[in-house]
């Protein structure tokens, strides 16, 4: 599954390079209309970030969500400040179809596990991001001190079952993703559904992940930049 994304940032579509938000584009001044763009294309699901909330510990794009449920039939998921079970189920009650804890799978794990028993396991998502294999957090302005592979490895004793793994330093960058990592990540853990995420940049790096076993992935920037154009994902789905 191919599912493309918008990064919130004040109210508006974004993208970051290297998660830097000192470096930041415009995507679209109204997501709303860069949402009903994506499902006139035909296209199901959408992949929503709060980037102030998840650099805030709080959503702070909560009306803008709002309306991106309201107003579009898109299956969308949500990450960024979801650090409670209570945020995981206003999201839920709004009708976002899955929630996906970053940073307070490093810093509350058991808040994972609980998710996963009061929700179930197709509810939670679990946002892997780091650099050099090592997890980052609050924003990716922190780096823990735990391994991607060690997270995922005690997500999953949690009932966690789906993972997108961001390696930040590809992040925004059109440089392709970090294939070595996510084939490793998804060798060492085959009953995990393991979504790439970062610098995918057209249609041939889907291609090439999907030959290598990776079937799905967030694009972001790559639509943005002109990589690839939603109908061409659209024909890949």
């Amino acid at each position: 599954m191919w599912i493309p994304a918008i990064d919130l940032s004040n109210g508006q579509s974004v993208r970051l390079y290297k998660g830097d938000f000192d470096q930041k584009t415009l995507i679209n001044a109204d997501p709303l209309t860069q949402a009903q763009t994506i499902e006139a294309a035909g296209l199901t699901t959408l992949h929503l970030v709060d980037l102030d909330g998840a650099k805030a510990g709080n959503p702070e794009n909560l009306q803008v969500i709002k309306s991106l449920v309201a107003n579009t039939n898109l299956t969308i998921e949500v990450g960024g400040g979801i650090r409670t079970i209570e945020r995981i189920q206003q999201y839920l009650q709004l009708g976002i179809r899955r929630v996906i804890i970053g940073s307070a799978a490093v810093t509350n794990p058991e808040l994972v596990k609980d998710a996963v028993q009061k929700f179930g396991t197709d509810k939670i998502v679990v946002g892997v991001d780091g650099r050099n294999e090592m997890v980052a957090t609050q924003g990716w302005l922190d780096t823990a001190t735990v391994s991607m592979s060690d997270l995922i490895k005690q997500m999953i004793g949690f009932g966690a079952r789906t993972f997108i793994v961001t390696d930040i330093d590809r992040d925004g960058t059109m440089q392709g993703p970090n294939v070595d990592l996510l084939v490793k990540l998804q060798n060492e853990f085959q009953t995990a559904d393991i979504i790439a995420s970062g610098g995918i940049r057209d249609i041939d790096d889907l291609k090439n992940l999907k030959d290598n076993g990776i079937t799905s992935a967030v694009i972001g920037k790559a639509l943005a930049a002109g990589g690839m154009t939603l109908e061409q994902l659209k024909a890949v789905s």
